[in-house]
């Protein structure tokens, strides 16, 4: 499968896509909702590239705005804020081993790598200093949590990495986009999906900077969502305020990320002339959410 990546996303390496086809090739008998991957190609010389083939599933896509043809319809929009966390928690329920994916990556001291991790991307990509981001990476790394669960993570879970039902948008079709899937701290994945949750109670300026319609009326807030979570799978979520500020840093890097290959000349896109806005943005929210 050869797929133009989204924007803001860097295109797979050969590495990922391997990673992917492993992942997907086993995954769909626990976990209907993963397209299967049938092949995989290592030979260039066949379509001039490595890929792999890979079961297609149709539905649409919310990204920016909800289709005409399904808007003010507030129960709807509940059914689909449930769909979401209920398709997350089915996900962590996986059990890796049942698919062969016991092995898949390190899930020990997974947090603290990941926090780590992303400190030093900041460090390496920032072209001035933010007060804010520094105040996050300080409160984050003060109290990192101790894992109490392990499941499979997809690590860009989110309400546009789905295909729903062209007639019920609350019916999910597929999860897209695996290539990060590994092993590690499920709460990692709520906290992602909830930094995208812009619902009705944020300021009306994240709606832009966050551009997924979860603000309109009816979609459950991520109080909800948080705790219909931990009610499906009986996780510990009590101290999801971490995870949640660490999507938030985390976006903030990634978008700094590009942003900095914008200023530096390495990509003439003027999509990413805003990114430097939208990181200051993000720091802006995470200090709000430290307690």
């Amino acid at each position: 499968m050869l797929r133009r990546p989204p924007l803001g996303k860097i295109a797979p390496s050969s590495h990922d896509m391997k990673r992917e086809h492993r992942i997907l090739s086993r995954l769909y008998k626990a976990f209907p909702l993963a397209p299967r991957s049938y092949l995989l190609c290592t030979d260039p010389g066949v379509i001039g590239a490595e890929f792999h083939v890979m079961e297609r599933r149709h539905g649409i896509a919310i990204r920016s705005e909800i289709p005409t043809r399904f808007a003010n319809r507030p129960e709807l929009n509940r059914r689909i804020g449930h769909m979401l966390v209920d398709t997350l928690a089915d996900f962590h329920m996986v059990d890796p081993d049942r698919v062969g994916l016991g092995d898949l990556g390190h899930p020990e001291g997974f947090v603290a790598r990941q926090l780590e991790g992303w400190s030093k991307r900041w460090h390496a990509a920032k072209d001035e200093d933010i007060a804010e981001i520094d105040a996050m990476i300080a409160w984050l790394s003060k109290d990192v949590p101790n894992s109490k669960h392990v499941s499979l993570l997809h690590n860009d879970f989110k309400l546009d990495n789905m295909l729903l039902d062209p007639n019920d948008p609350a019916v999910p079709r597929a999860v897209l986009d695996w290539d990060m899937c590994t092993r590690g701290d499920p709460l990692m994945d709520l906290g992602h999906m909830l930094n995208y949750y812009v619902d009705a109670s944020d300021p009306v300026e994240m709606r832009s900077q966050l551009p997924l319609p979860t603000w309109h009326e009816g979609f459950p807030l991520r109080g909800e969502i948080t705790a219909r979570y931990g009610e499906k799978t009986g996780f510990d979520v009590s101290r999801i305020g971490w995870y949640y500020t660490f999507g938030v840093f985390k976006l903030a890097v990634i978008l700094q990320q590009i942003y900095i290959r914008y200023l530096r000349g390495q990509t003439q896109d003027e999509r990413f002339a805003s990114f430097g806005t939208r990181v200051r943005a993000l720091g802006k929210k995470g200090v709000e959410l430290i307690p």
